[in-house]
């Protein structure tokens, strides 16, 4: 079997890593430290006419659609209509991550537990909601309504910042259309997991959970950012919780999907916050999470590739093999993430201990010399037969990996190893 992988970041080399242990594949673009795994091809993410050609001329047996940008611009459409079996949903169905406004409707529509919410394209309408919601003791999150790459969330504990997060999305445009529209939700008072899900016409199958931490700083400090580490398995996420997330948020939105004539082939992640015993679904995405794949795939045995082409082909999905380990990864990132990240320092990698693996995130070359181009950098993964040797193994290579201004947060998993 011969798959295509689309994207140049951190996800994708996780996701073809893993692939390669069971398929040919090809990345494109990808990046250098995808290529040291894989063919790199040289084609953009969002060039539907080369990635067709390349297809067709490397004779693709399917199609994995990494970024969630591609899937909300139509990517996965046009590779489908050329004949191309494709992991990742249409753009009908990637509105769940390229449109809050539009997921949070389809909540509601479904029954889906989640927090008080509404919807404003009125900047003083907005901030008027607000300080009505402070004024009975709500905090709120405040939350671009379309895609802002995992950053356009802001946690506010006080009227002030949430009104000031409103000024930066609908005033100032700090994610520039994606807060044209945006979301008021009340904050939730429990611990946040995620459920990574792979959906097909058939059925669906969730993959083990794994933990991410938002925050850019040690003690959850800072702003929030697309990921700073990961880690699983997440003791407290019991097997009966999943099942009742299955029950509760992923099965409903699936069949309000197909209700709407949405077909859905792909990831359907669901960020979740515990609210006393019930989980509250905060958001969907419609692709793999970035860091928490890096960690999954660590703890993936096989048939994950086999998982991935049943769900693009429609027919009924077979679980991947589930590892009896543990893993972790620590984003190390570059200087100014997540606000200004510097770029264009070289970077070095020194030796690496055994079950260590260097996930490339934003990196290239430049005359031949390894440079840090991204926020977030590499991540660095380990898995072990437990939690508490994975973290050493991974902090260990942790320190292989530098760069000028490169930081990492030092706490990845410390509640867990307690």
């Amino acid at each position: 079997m011969r798959i295509l992988v689309v994207g140049g970041g951190g996800r994708e080399h996780a996701l073809a890593w893993k692939l390669s242990q069971e398929a040919e594949v090809i990345c494109a673009p990808g990046n250098p430290g995808i290529a040291e795994d894989v063919e790199c091809v040289t084609v953009g993410a969002f060039d539907t006419d080369g990635l067709v050609k390349l297809c067709r001329d490397r004779h693709v047996d399917f199609v994995v659609v990494g970024p969630e940008d591609p899937l909300v611009a139509g990517v996965a459409d046009r590779i489908r209509a050329a004949g191309f079996p494709t992991y990742g949903p249409n753009a009908d169905g990637a509105q769940l991550e390229g449109s809050k406004a539009f997921s949070k409707d389809l909540m509601a529509a479904s029954g889906v537990p989640t927090a008080d919410f509404q919807t404003f394209t009125d900047p003083v309408a907005a901030c008027d909601f607000a300080r009505s919601k402070f004024a009975v003791g709500r905090q709120l999150a405040v939350k671009a309504s379309g895609n802002a790459v995992g950053k356009g969330v802001i946690v506010a504990d006080t009227v002030e910042v949430a009104l000031d997060g409103i000024k930066r999305m609908m005033v100032d445009r700090e994610f520039g259309d994606a807060g044209a529209t945006i979301v008021l939700e009340d904050k939730l008072p429990g611990p946040e997991f995620s459920v990574l899900t792979i959906v097909g016409d058939k059925n669906f199958v969730s993959l083990p959970i794994a933990q991410d931490h938002k925050r850019a700083f040690d003690g959850d400090l800072g702003p929030n950012t697309g990921g700073m580490g990961t880690y699983s398995p997440v003791e407290w996420v019991t097997p009966q919780m999943v099942a009742t997330v299955e029950d509760t948020v992923i099965k409903p939105v699936i069949q309000e999907m197909a209700n709407r004539g949405i077909s859905f082939r792909g990831t359907l992640f669901s960020g979740l916050m515990m609210d006393g015993d019930l989980a509250s679904c905060l958001e969907y995405n419609v692709r793999f999470g970035d860091p928490e794949i890096q960690s999954v795939v660590l703890r993936l045995g096989k048939g994950f590739a086999q998982a991935l082409f049943q769900a693009a082909i429609g027919q009924e999905i077979t679980a991947p093999e589930v590892l009896d380990n543990a893993s972790i990864t620590v984003v190390v990132a570059n200087d100014g993430y997540p606000t200004a990240p510097k770029k264009g320092a070289p970077i070095t990698i020194g030796d690496l201990p055994s079950n260590a693996k260097l996930f490339h995130a934003g990196t290239s070359l430049k005359d031949g010399q390894l440079v840090a181009t991204g926020g977030r950098v590499i991540g660095v993964s380990a898995s072990a037969p437990t939690l508490p040797e994975a973290h050493e193994i991974a902090y260990q290579a942790v320190e292989a990996v530098e760069f000028e201004g490169c930081f990492h947060r030092s706490d990845i998993a410390a509640s867990a190893l307690t």
